[in-house]
């Protein structure tokens, strides 16, 4: 329930973990999965029947987080699970750091690319991501998802919501310490795409208890650096964007990994 509210719904998203993650973020929220260390295997066969099994619970679309490095199998699931009925859109989560050619192989299977646009910088990226091409990769791969899902797309619902058919939402997440760069991101995304995409402007940075090395970091975004990029971002003309209000940077948005809910009726 916590995606931003034209990708949960009411129902929640449907979202399928998977585990490893193409990047080392120093401030990971994820690392039990994105370390790589938790999961269950499964067969092409099996995911494509989990996404099956989601779609039969009411998920209000299939969400792939951090699937990046499983891509050919999960091109494969979702051919086998659309030929089997699966009707529902398809959201790839991902860090951004993609390659182009990866995301080829999805063309015409993912209906909502939900990418995130870190850093402009090419020195934090390599400081907190150790990625140091990070923006030259994401650019790209960000503009090969428009060109695959173009403008966004509204599903109208009998409750008066509206849930996300297709299209692009960048997050990015604010950083303490680094207003300049965000900025930067926004002003990057708003010049090359206008109204193309949406934006998701992120306050929920949450510091881990052993990031030692990075004083800089240690802290959460306070109110006013989140409300200076926000108003950034207003004063630059950008309207299709989602914000973050009240206490969001207190509450967690870390699921609850020791929880395999629907996988055994798969397995």
């Amino acid at each position: 329930m916590w995606e931003e509210p034209c990708i949960s719904g009411r129902n929640g998203s449907g979202t399928v973990f998977f585990s490893g993650c193409p990047l080392r973020c120093v401030f990971c929220q994820n690392r039990e999965i994105a370390l790589g260390g938790t999961g269950r295997e499964l067969a092409t066969g099996k995911l494509a029947g989990l996404f099956l099994v989601l779609q039969e619970k009411g998920a209000s679309n299939i969400n792939l987080v951090t699937p990046t490095h499983f891509t050919p199998q999960i091109a494969e699931a979702l051919r086998s699970a659309r030929s089997e009925g699966l009707t529902i859109p398809i959201v790839y989560n991902t860090s951004g750091y993609e390659r182009v050619e990866t995301l080829r192989m999805l063309d015409g299977l993912v209906d909502v690319y939900l990418p995130d646009l870190k850093y402009y910088s090419g020195e934090l990226s390599a400081r907190y991501s150790n990625a140091p091409e990070y923006f030259r990769y994401a650019s790209l791969a960000i503009a090969e998802m428009v060109r695959q899902v173009g403008q966004p797309v509204f599903d109208d619902q009998p409750s008066g919501e509206q849930l996300m058919k297709r299209g692009v939402i960048v997050r990015h997440m604010v950083m303490p310490g680094h207003t300049k760069d965000s900025k930067a991101v926004i002003r990057y995304l708003y010049d090359t795409y206008r109204d193309d995409i949406y934006m998701s402007i992120m306050n929920q940075y949450t510091p881990p208890d052993d990031i030692d090395g990075y004083p800089e970091i240690c802290r959460r975004v306070t109110r006013r650096e989140y409300q200076r990029v926000v108003d950034y971002a207003i004063a630059l003309g950008v309207e299709n964007a989602f914000v973050q209000e009240g206490d969001t940077a207190c509450e967690s948005f870390i699921p609850d990994f020791d929880e395999e809910q629907y996988l055994m009726e798969v397995l």
